[in-house]
């Protein structure tokens, strides 16, 4: 890589590890909101639906944005953004502060994706190595997300406990606004310049302009592709977010009630903390950096409509294994690492799956609707998981969860018709 490929995948790796470690502290939040507060598992779901669902929505208008001011500025508000909302997490009283926190936070956050991927695939030239480290960052960020809440849990109150997860995004806002390269390095003269035609314009000013951009995107080929990522983001969403306290229903008639049952830690309020099912979950999350490399690999060497029937139909599998899985501790461990392997393998295989049905002067908008499916729609698994286990059963859960992967794999499976 040279000078401006290093200074923007640099750049871009931070505010993607920052925006999944934000994202993926939350469910280890939400095992003690259950205790602090007298809701419901679907009352609190549905709380943290409204900042996961305003991650997705924002994607859209954020991909606008990013085409009218570019990827530097968004990405810098992004990271403020979400220092702050952390800050009003620790600060602001009860269910309703929360809801108020998360929806900052979401619509914050929901600038990262379309902001941070445009930058990358116009300002780098060595893209698919940026790539691969951008894809790494964001799973580092998902393995310190839950890691490092859990282990402020155990020292600190979990309001000074988001209070200090604040500071790494302040500090990243403090890195982005000095550090210097060229946002459009690799774009040169752009395709249709390289054809002896003028590069096409991708401003978008106007109701009438959008709804034309919008149509030139939705292909059938793209529409299926819409509809897929939907489907695989409810699945996401609803397997994450309740993780935590499923696993530490399974662990407890496994390994026993309390913590690691070590020195200091093995009694008092450290050790109720220190809670085996958290350290497993951020363990299934660090073994999607090996599936984050294995998915882009895939990519380079078998078309990724193939791959995602291969990855979607393990998803399938895993959901309906999880509860079997969970009367032995191996087979549990197992099934938990093969989960994080797959779902997050799933992604570099999901991006070029975009990238290959997507118009390529229309990207960052293809990004945006894409994300909204995936984020904002998505976000309803949060609600729905909450549901589920409020008024039905772990078993029918997973049984809710395969549904939407089968949905998922069987349009999957239409693009492997469709492009033979």
């Amino acid at each position: 890589m040279n000078r401006n490929d290093r200074a923007i995948t640099g750049f871009a790796m931070a505010g993607h590890g920052l925006v999944h470690t934000y994202e993926l502290a939350v469910p280890i939040l939400v095992t003690v909101w259950l205790v602090e507060f007298p809701v419901t598992s679907a009352t609190l779901g549905s709380v943290v639906a409204v900042g996961y669902g305003l991650f997705g929505v924002g994607a859209l208008p954020a991909g606008l944005l990013v085409d009218r001011f570019g990827s530097r500025a968004l990405v810098v508000g992004c990271t403020f953004g979400m220092g702050l909302s952390f800050l009003l997490l620790g600060a602001l009283p009860g269910v309703a502060g929360i809801a108020v926190a998360l929806a900052l936070w979401g619509v914050a956050a929901s600038v990262y994706h379309p902001a941070g991927l445009t930058l990358i695939s116009k300002g780098v030239e060595e893209r698919g190595a940026a790539f691969a480290y951008h894809g790494m960052a964001g799973n580092a960020g998902i393995v310190a997300g839950p890691f490092l809440t859990a282990v402020l849990l155990v020292v600190a109150d979990w309001r000074v406990a988001v209070a200090a997860l604040a500071v790494p995004a302040f500090a990243a806002t403090a890195v982005g606004l000095r550090v210097e390269f060229d946002e459009t390095a690799a774009v040169g003269t752009g395709e249709a310049a390289a054809d002896g035609g003028d590069a096409p314009e991708t401003d978008i000013g106007s109701l009438g302009e959008f709804v034309s951009a919008s149509r030139a995107v939705f292909t059938a080929g793209f529409l299926t592709v819409f509809a897929l990522v939907m489907f695989n983001g409810l699945y996401y969403r609803g397997m994450l977010t309740f993780l935590p306290g499923l696993l530490s229903d399974f662990l407890e008639p496994l390994v026993g009630t309390g913590g690691l049952a070590v020195g200091p830690l093995s009694e008092g309020p450290a050790a109720r903390e220190f809670d085996r099912s958290r350290y497993l979950y951020a363990g299934l999350l660090a073994v999607g950096i090996g599936g984050q490399y294995v998915g882009g690999r895939l990519t380079d060497a078998v078309e990724p409509e193939r791959a995602l029937v291969v990855a979607l139909g393990s998803l399938v599998a895993i959901a309906l294994l999880f509860v079997p899985a969970s009367a032995s501790l191996p087979a549990l461990l197992a099934v938990s690492a093969a989960l994080g392997f797959v779902l997050f393998g799933m992604q570099p295989i999901t991006q070029a799956t975009i990238a290959k049905y997507s118009p390529p002067e229309r990207r960052g908008l293809s990004f945006g609707y894409t994300y909204l499916a995936i984020f904002g729609v998505g976000a309803l698994g949060a609600s729905v998981t909450g549901a589920v286990l409020t008024y039905g059963s772990p078993r029918l859960l997973f049984v809710v969860l395969a549904g939407f992967a089968a949905a998922a794999l069987a349009l999957a499976a239409s693009l492997v018709v469709r492009d033979r």
